[in-house]
């Protein structure tokens, strides 16, 4: 397979763009790679994520499913479920707003549409896993620094959802970012409501932070 020739990371600056700004320019990086070159950072991906320390007991694994040019863990989840990992995706919980619950992702689940467009199952069939009962959580970023800051889409779900780590940290699952590695830019502006991630994995190299 020929290697290609990835963006650089971003060197940005909070002075320089604001959050909205690099959000668009990131999403349009990404959006631009072909399919090929999808596939190879999706495997590359994937053996790093096997390498990652604060995965390798893991059973219970939040997961998601790619979309707007998101890095695809899709690889990583079919080796992990060889060696007996669990997999969940994302559900928009109805009755707590801005929150998310967790549900089984096995062949043949039946997906639909969230209000985003994001496919997930009907959160009325089958039992949810809550967050504090997950061992690691993937979760796409659209950036991030190497400090460990973080640029989501804007809707804070997984901060709400695992605000409790803040508190009670021995109960949190190992919280892991996924993105390409040109989504790395210099240094992003933290938020106190931001929760911190244990480590952010890339097509390159994987990036730890201190608990």
């Amino acid at each position: 397979m020929t290697r290609f020739i990835a963006p650089q990371p971003f060197e940005s600056h909070p002075d320089t763009l604001n959050r909205s700004q690099l959000r668009k320019h990131l999403r349009a990086q990404r959006q631009a790679l072909t399919f090929e070159q999808q596939m190879q950072a999706s495997e590359y991906l994937a053996l790093n994520l096997l390498k990652n320390p604060d995965l390798h007991r893991a059973k219970h694994i939040a997961i998601y499913l790619p979309n707007d040019g998101e890095i695809d863990p899709h690889l990583f989840m079919d080796i992990a479920r060889r060696k007996g990992a669990h997999f969940y995706l994302p559900v928009l919980h109805p009755i707590h707003n801005g929150k998310l619950v967790f549900s089984p992702y096995r062949d043949g689940v039946m997906l639909h549409a969230n209000r985003f467009g994001i496919p997930e199952p009907d959160f009325s069939k089958g039992l949810k896993r809550p967050p504090w009962a997950l061992d690691a959580v993937l979760f796409p970023l659209v950036g991030f620094d190497e400090n460990g800051g973080r640029l989501g889409m804007g809707g804070g779900f997984y901060d709400r959802t695992f605000a409790f780590s803040r508190s009670r940290p021995r109960l949190a699952p190992k919280l892991i970012g996924l993105a390409h590695d040109f989504q790395r830019v210099k240094k992003l502006p933290t938020e106190p409501w931001d929760v911190p991630l244990h480590s952010v994995v890339t097509d390159r190299r994987c990036y730890r932070f201190r608990p």
